[in-house]
């Protein structure tokens, strides 16, 4: 790796971790050198000196030393409900392998609201990972999850991991052709 482009930092704790792409917890031990390798959207991913690939959430990156904002879209709390707040803020959410975040990566294939009767709404949310079987599934699920939380007027959110159709490179958006060069 080009050290002049990666961050190479030290844990002043052990904290839990999630390789990358299987998905398994892994225990980093306090004093490990790790190279930061990405740190878009909530969470941090890593390569450790055993060369694994790995996510660090949001909650355990003050191991890194680091500081994580809430998150990079702020939500105005006034005015009515809107869906387009929903993906605003499903923006913030980034595959832990590639910079792209899961909308303009296309792994977002449907995004609806329903209007409950307390006001309130549902959102329902399908979703699919560039890989069949790929292990970053329920992670990239919660971190979901967790962003449309921040959307005001939800009350319930339902997101379902699907594999049908599969993901292609042609769900991406355009910008994210353009920033892995495949154009």
């Amino acid at each position: 790796m080009d050290s002049d482009r990666y961050t190479i930092v030290e844990l002043s704790q052990s904290c839990q971790v999630t390789v990358i792409p299987g998905g398994q917890p892994m225990l980093l031990q306090a004093g490990e050198q790790v190279v930061v390798t990405q740190t878009l959207g909530e969470s941090v991913t890593v390569q450790t000196a055993m060369g694994y690939l790995v996510r660090i959430s949001a909650a355990d990156s003050a191991a890194l030393g680091l500081t994580r904002s809430a998150a990079e879209t702020v939500i105005e709390n006034d005015g009515p409900f809107d869906l387009d707040q929903v993906l605003d803020q499903l923006r913030n959410v980034f595959d832990p392998e590639i910079p792209i975040n899961v909308v303009d990566l296309g792994l977002i294939y449907l995004c609806q609201a329903e209007l409950l009767a307390d006001g309130t709404h549902r959102v329902e949310v399908k979703m699919s990972m560039t890989a069949p079987g790929c292990g970053m599934g329920d992670v990239l699920k919660k971190d979901a999850h967790t962003a449309i939380q921040s959307v005001p007027g939800i009350s319930d959110i339902d997101i379902e991991l699907v594999g049908d159709p599969p993901w292609g490179q042609d769900r991406m958006s355009e910008a994210a052709r353009l920033q892995l060069g495949m154009y």
